[in-house]
């Protein structure tokens, strides 16, 4: 048996799933591409998270879109986070093209063109469907670490939350948030004194701080009503197909602390409300981060460790998460290590850092006898990969430089007036754009504080009237001894023993 012969029995033995799959492409060795040698990735394993990676131009987005639109297909709900604003295109068909026939000729199956049914979100200016949370929904351990507050400032936090469940007052917003820590530490100070012990104002100022910052990011529109429920992302269509929800993220790139955010937010939410799958043929959800880096790049070591616990919990949820960034090594390694499916576009090697990373990159992926990784890494052209997966038995699939399909869907994005139609079009749209400020922690805080000025405005005018009464009660009292005084003195000048007296004396006088 020659060299191509047992490489292909090789990645036949690697990439044959008995379950449901992708067909991603067909392996390359020594510049062929082998239509025999298929490279199909288990749905089975499609929720044991993944990572595409590689240079800017190498087509990531590409394989994001197809991962997607096949996923979608086969009725698996996905959730994309669009940073770059290049996959509308997902919600028409491709146009189609020789060069795409060609390519498939190659891979060996005819190339179809297919749209997907799709949801736009958004969290900040863009049209969509608003997401929103409330800070209650938060609480205040994951408040704590998307704010990186000190152990100190996390325990107020703790007693803010607690004080405003004890006294039934609803937590929407930041204006909430702001609102109750002021009053913990003014017209509050004394109640929460006596209830939970003395808060220090040093660090509620520290505390209002972090949050203005984050309001400085937009975070203003994503706190509040009405909350988005996760359940809505697990929708499908007619035909079956599950939805394909495009988180259009264009105007935060430079808000790395709101989309870190949104996303751990999300991620909880996800775990804590979807019910254990076990072994399940396929995802109920799969999400894919675009510009993963955004996430990582500058979080606290608490904010990680969140993500890193969510990471390998919410895999028996049904959920898998995909990340997409330039380079393995902008995701922490304890995350790469939980890892399933590795699909790595080209790496250059410019400067001797990139040769380090390459160098270290290539150590992530199986050993192969039929490649050298360092080599091929660097000499991958566009929409070609090395993939690694897992089998249906979660055991290493053989590394596999890989010629990948071409998108069924649009390559290109929506024009502006294709987008405006879809988005307006939708049923979340008009159930969750509607802005709801019912009566929360704020307006209640602002009524209990306007109560306390009137019963303070009573008392002090009922002292005052009280002091006038006894001053006035104090002049009456002199009035009468004094007129009582006169009238005594009346009474004795007018007697007749005074007048007799008084007689006689002028008398002597006036001999």
């Amino acid at each position: 048996m020659g060299k191509s012969e047992d490489f292909i029995q090789h990645i036949q033995e690697g990439y044959s799933p008995k379950g449901d799959f992708i067909h991603l492409g067909a392996a390359m060795f020594k510049g062929e591409t082998y239509a025999d040698a298929a490279v199909k990735i288990p749905l089975k394993t499609m929720n044991r998270h993944g990572l595409i990676a590689g240079a800017t131009g190498t087509g990531k987005s590409k394989t994001l879109q197809i991962l997607a639109e096949n996923l979608s297909e086969k009725g698996v709900p996905v959730l994309l986070m669009d940073v770059k604003g290049d996959l509308s295109g997902i919600a028409e068909k491709s146009a189609g093209g020789d060069f795409l026939e060609e390519r498939h000729k190659k891979l060996g199956f005819p190339f179809e063109a297919s749209s997907s049914p799709v949801e736009f979100l958004t969290i900040s200016e863009q049209d969509g469907v608003r997401l929103r949370a409330t800070v209650s929904e938060f609480g205040p351990v994951l408040l704590s670490r998307i704010l990186d507050v000190t152990p100190t400032q996390a325990g107020i936090l703790a007693i803010i939350f607690k004080y405003c469940d004890d006294h039934h007052l609803p937590l929407l917003d930041l204006k909430d948030l702001k609102k109750i820590i002021q009053y913990a530490t003014d017209g509050g100070r004394e109640e929460f004194e006596k209830e939970y012990g003395r808060i220090s104002t040093a660090s509620t100022g520290a505390i209002l701080r972090k949050i203005v910052a984050l309001e400085q990011q937009g975070a203003e529109r994503f706190f509040g009503e009405r909350s988005f429920e996760v359940q809505d992302l697990c929708r499908k269509d007619s035909n079956g197909h599950g939805y394909v929800n495009v988180m259009r993220l264009t105007d935060i790139q430079d808000k790395p602390a709101l989309f870190s955010t949104f996303m751990l937010s999300l991620l909880a939410e996800i775990y804590t409300t979807f019910p254990e799958e076990g072994d399940s043929d396929k995802p109920k959800l799969v999400l894919f981060i675009d510009e993963a880096h955004l996430i990582f790049k500058n979080a606290s070591d608490a904010l990680l460790d969140q993500i890193e616990s969510i990471v390998k919990l919410i895999r028996s949820k049904g959920v898998g998460l995909y990340f997409v960034t330039q380079n393995p090594t902008d995701v922490p390694s304890e995350v790469l290590g939980q890892l399933g499916l590795k699909i790595q576009h080209a790496l250059r090697a410019f400067t001797a850092k990139d040769r380090k990373a390459i160098k270290l990159t290539a150590e992530n992926y199986p050993l192969s006898d039929f490649y050298d990784t360092k080599t091929e890494l660097t000499s991958l052209g566009i929409g070609e990969a090395l993939v690694s997966a897992l089998d249906e038995k979660g055991r290493p699939s053989p590394l596999a430089a890989t010629m990948l399909r071409a998108p069924m869907s649009r390559m290109d994005v929506l024009s502006d007036s294709e987008l405006e139609e879809k988005i307006f079009s939708s049923a979340l749209r008009k159930k969750y754009n509607e802005e709801i400020d019912r009566e929360s922690a704020y307006e209640l805080l602002n009524k209990k504080i306007e109560e306390a000025e009137a019963d303070k405005a009573k008392e002090k005018a009922k002292e005052e009237d009280l002091k006038r009464q006894k001053e006035a009660s104090g002049s009456d009292r002199g009035t009468r001894n004094k007129n009582k005084t006169e009238g005594a003195i009346i009474k004795v000048l007018t007697s007749a023993s005074f007048i007799r007296g008084a007689m006689g004396i002028l008398n002597k006088l006036l001999k």
